[in-house]
């Protein structure tokens, strides 16, 4: 059996909401690292590692483990991708994406008046697209594992059977969603009790456990046929959703080649259509290549000013051009070049000291141009070399809020992550045309950003996040702070962040991101910012990991906005 190398990073996109911070958690270790959004599945993927097993191995059990501890994001009934740099310096990208039913149509959200109505794609069974994180994580196990289902499986089934305690978050968090849990029979009886939940209790799951029990014995085949595939039709049908048994039969894992790029010597790996993570990722890199940054500018009007500037222009070109590449010509090349990002940058340059509205932003560059996506992340690294980083979602906090009666998972909301109507906002704010239009398989686009960031053609950065559309601007961040302003992995994770995404013209900034001077400066250039009234948002919730190659230690870190852990050994 060949033995790899594999990092991992898994995010899980939870609408705009990430969990607070109770402490921030870091760890050094030689042999092996788990970085997750919950300290129980991080347990279950570093004691995989322990008994001899490969990252794959360890992510694939913290993945099912998610599903039973962070039922906020972790999911079995959502999607994700992961992105896998291999110890024999291969690599790889793997789409378990959700996809859009048989039935599905680009107007099926608009009423008679051709008028948008988002609670039809962001609520109930008519949110529901095809799960694909089964799929996925069993197939990443049979490929690229070495351990068997029922190993890595079976520390989820206890968890569920055994019950766990909830910790404080969690339990404020399910009080919080009470009342979207009371509107279906079948979540009610799982999330609601008598009394509010409080830290400490136990939350057991019986009918998890056997949904879990049936994939251990019968692998895909236990999700995708027979009694758990009924539970889900029929729950989904009964509340007035569409996907039918073929839609299940359909359902296909996608592997493909990890979108590259490079910055100043460093390979950036990560994942291409249909996320836009990577190539927007790449693209705001790219463009940023062409400025010089101060080792001592971080925070700075000019450094934001750079770094907001180049965000528009990325994600002015996810709303146009990004989405399924399976039904759309995405330009990737182009997208991700260094040529295109210098045309960009000097557009920048021509303006720069001003803040260009985004309704003024150029769009038409590339058309001229000429060649010469609730979410979690987890991340693991193995001793062997291996290095994946994966991502997955049900889209809002617990997704569409139905549970699957007699099944016990919750089901996705991630229908609307399609564009419903050209022009019109997301829950994220954000902005598709045709690109990310609604047909039937398709896969809604994602911002989910899983990427590896490569040192001498080795793992040196395993990061990710959740946060919806601010994902691929947390994941930059983390990665300048590494590599420009040279912070640890948990400075780098920890620091206040901004965010910018075209549309709209904002910057939204955390607490404590800029001194009142930077924010003044800021404002006579004509930036707008979203916490005029002293809201501030929290940005991401990274979870990653920084090699140090000289030493061969990982150091990984949880961000302090949540209650994750980082664990080695």
């Amino acid at each position: 059996m060949k033995k790899y190398f594999i990092l991992v990073l898994i995010f899980i996109s939870i609408n705009n909401v990430v969990l607070l911070a109770q402490y921030p958690l870091t760890a050094r270790a030689k042999n092996g690292m788990v970085v997750s959004a919950n300290q129980l599945a991080s347990e279950v993927g570093i004691q995989i590692l322990k008994k001899g097993g490969n990252a794959i191995d360890a992510a694939v059990a913290t993945g099912f483990a998610l599903a039973v501890t962070y039922p906020f994001a972790g999911n079995i009934g959502g999607g994700g991708f992961m992105v896998i740099q291999f110890e024999n310096g291969k690599n790889t990208a793997i789409d378990f994406r959700e996809k859009a039913p048989l039935t599905a149509h680009r107007d099926m959200y608009l009423d008679e008046k051709g008028n948008y109505i988002p609670s039809l794609s962001q609520e109930g069974a008519t949110s529901v697209a095809v799960p694909g994180s089964v799929a996925g994580l069993i197939y990443a196990l049979e490929k690229y594992g070495t351990k068997s289902l029922s190993e890595v499986i079976q520390p989820a089934i206890e968890l569920a059977k055994k019950g766990w305690k909830l910790d404080y978050r969690t339990a404020q968090s399910f009080n919080a969603n009470k009342k979207e849990f009371e509107k279906y029979s079948s979540s009610k009886k799982i999330f609601v009790k008598d009394k509010p939940w409080k830290e400490g209790d136990l939350f057991v799951q019986k009918d998890l456990a056997k949904t879990l029990e049936v994939i251990k014995k019968n692998g895909k085949s236990g999700f995708y046929k027979g009694k758990v595939a009924d539970l889900l039709i029929n729950q989904i049908n009964s509340l007035g959703g569409k996907i039918s048994q073929k839609d299940l039969d359909l359902y296909n894992v996608v592997e493909k080649e990890p979108v590259k790029g490079t910055y100043k010597g460093y390979e950036i790996l990560s994942m291409p259509p249909s996320s836009s993570g990577g190539i927007a990722l790449i693209e705001i890199l790219n463009i940023l290549e062409n400025f010089k940054i101060d080792k001592d500018e971080w925070g700075s009007s000019e450094y934001i000013h750079k770094l907001v500037e180049a965000m528009k222009y990325a994600y002015a070109d996810r709303a146009e051009y990004l989405g399924d590449d399976k039904f759309y010509s995405v330009p990737q090349k182009i997208l991700t070049s260094k040529e295109y990002a210098k045309i960009i940058s000097e557009k920048i340059k021509q303006n720069f000291g001003k803040a260009v509205p985004s309704n003024e932003i150029d769009r038409s560059i590339l058309k001229n141009f000429k060649e010469s996506n609730e979410t979690t992340h987890y991340s693991v690294i193995d001793k062997y070399g291996n290095a994946v980083s994966v991502t997955t979602t049900i889209n809002s906090a617990y997704g569409s809020k139905i549970v699957v009666e007699d099944a016990g998972f919750l089901l996705n909301n991630e229908m609307d992550d399609f564009s419903a109507k050209p022009g019109e906002a997301n829950q994220f704010g954000l902005v598709g045309n045709e690109a990310n239009s609604i047909q039937p398989q398709k896969r809604p686009l994602s911002s989910m950003t899983p990427t590896i960031v490569l040192k001498n053609g080795k793992p040196y950065i395993v990061i990710g996040s959740p946060g919806g559309s601010r994902i691929i601007t947390t994941v930059l961040q983390v990665i300048l702070n590494c590599l420009e302003f040279y912070m640890n992995i948990a400075d780098a994770i920890n620091s206040p962040r901004i965010h910018h995404q075209w549309l709209p013209d904002k910057i939204y900034i955390e607490q404590f991101a800029l001194s009142n001077d930077v924010m003044k400066r800021l404002m006579e250039m004509g930036y707008q910012f979203e916490n005029a009234n002293n809201k501030f948002t929290i940005l991401g919730l990274a979870e990653g990991i920084l090699v140090d190659q000289n030493k061969n230690i990982f150091n990984g870190a949880a961000d302090k906005r949540g209650a994750g852990a980082a664990i080695g050994y």
